[in-house]
Order: C-alpha cells, then structure tokens, then sequence
C-alpha cells in the first residue's frame, strides 16, 4: 500500500471514529428536553424588581444610586465565604455588612442600623416584575408544580410573597437558610430534590442569575435563564437549556415539549 493510500485510510478512520461520534452527540443534543414536572422559581431580580432597592441603598450611600450593582454582588460574594466556612448569617445580616463595607470604601459614614434599614425594610416590599403574576397563574393553571428556592431568610420570602400576592401560586417555599449554605452551593439544589422526591431531570430551574443556574445545573436539574435587565450569562459554565426574555416567553418554550 503506498503512502498516500495509507494517508487516506487513516484519515478515513478518523472520520469514522470521530466523525461518527460527532454525528451521534449532534443528534443526541437535538433531542428536546423533558417537560419538567416541577419549576422552582428563583424569588429576588428573577420575580421581583430590585429597583426600590437601587433607591434605599442611594439614598443611605449619599445619593450613589450606581453602587447598587456592587453591592448586590459584595452581598453574594461573602454569602459564599459564609458557606464555604460553614459559617451563617441570614442575607439580611450580609446585605447590611456589604454595605457597610461599600460605604467605608467610598468614605461616606453610615451605622449598622442605617445599613440593616435601608435593606431590610425594602426588600420585603419589592415589587414582582409585570410577567410574573401572568406568568405563574398559567404555569399553575396548567398544572405545573411550582415552588421557590431563595437565599432570604423563610420569613423575609414569606413577607415579599405577601406584598406582592404571589403566596397562592406556590406549593412549597423553600429558603438555604434551612440548610444553612447558600447558593449556588449543591446541597441546597440537592437538598429541594430530596423534599420533593423528585429526579433532577424533572425539575426547571428559572433564574435571572447565571450562578444560580450553575448550581442547578451541576446537580442535572434542566435550566432557564431569564434576561432581566443587566443580566448577563458567564460564558465559562455550562450553557442553559432555555434562554428568555421573560416569563411568557418560557411559557411559549414549555408549550412545545411533550
């Protein structure tokens, strides 16, 4: 056999090897997902607007209504150094610790009772985003089982579910402080599984936040993210199953799998 003919035989080879397992992965990643049985619903940005809160922390931060996004994040960083120390404060404690931090490092003066103010008398009086109630009394009414998994404490989503009227739509509300690890940690996604004794695969997560959805990911619950305003997806983790605009929007997604 000469050498071009060698060449080609391997390359050939190749293809068959590879090529037929590149084929086979294609198909199976075309194949649509499962209708989930469950939706957990993330509560904070995903159903209810933080715009009040970009105003109580301007206004407790000298009018720097810009810091919010910071703050958010400070808030969910050391909500993580909570958990991987295996130390908990509940996220009212940590918002106001994080602001605290923010406005020392932007030198304006504000108490603990100011900081812990400015958060916890806003944040239980956010109101839901326009597609929200729309959006869950559908989902219900087609028979979605339909329950929440926040990192506030119970009885600050308890509070919020309240002023918004959203209380009715959901079967169960679970938060990590029950668990005592905040998300995205695994057990907390692990730990909503193991109550509702359901598989992974039949369960949604909806979430505006791309770390939640990691999360859930890492555990094989299937995904949505849903793109409120300034929210963006981390291109390192594994992509989302569903990608939307909003909650109508994932209703239409839903309607199309069997």
């Amino acid at each position: 056999m000469s050498l071009c003919s060698s060449i080609k035989m391997y390359a050939l080879s190749i293809f068959v090897l590879f090529g037929a397992s590149s084929h086979a992965n294609a198909a199976e990643e075309k194949q649509p997902m499962p209708k989930p049985k469950v939706i957990i619903f993330d509560v904070n940005e995903t159903l209810l607007d933080l715009a009040p809160l970009k105003v109580s922390v301007g206004k407790a931060m000298n009018g720097r209504e810009d810091l919010l996004p910071l703050w958010f994040s400070t808030m969910l960083h050391y909500s993580l150094v909570d958990t991987l120390t295996e130390e908990y404060h509940d996220f009212g404690q940590i918002g106001a610790a994080a602001l605290m931090m923010l406005a020392q490092s932007n030198n304006i003066e504000l108490s603990q009772e100011q900081a812990r103010e400015a958060i916890v008398n806003t944040i239980t009086k956010l109101p839901a985003h326009p597609d929200v109630k729309p959006a869950l009394k559908t989902l219900s009414d087609q028979g979605f089982y339909i329950v929440s998994l926040t990192n506030s404490s119970n009885a600050g989503v308890a509070a919020q579910f309240e002023h918004t009227g959203l209380t009715s739509f959901f079967k169960h509300r679970f938060s990590v402080e029950d668990v005592k690890a905040f998300k995205p940690a695994r057990k907390t996604y692990e730990w909503v599984l193991k109550e509702l004794n359901v598989n992974a695969s039949d369960v949604l997560m909806v979430a505006a936040h791309p770390w939640d959805l990691a999360g859930a990911k890492a555990v094989g619950l299937q995904t949505a993210f849903v793109r409120r305003s300034g929210t963006s997806l981390y291109p390192l983790a594994q992509s989302p199953d569903y990608q939307v605009n909003d909650l109508q929007e994932l209703i239409n997604v839903l309607a199309k799998l069997k």
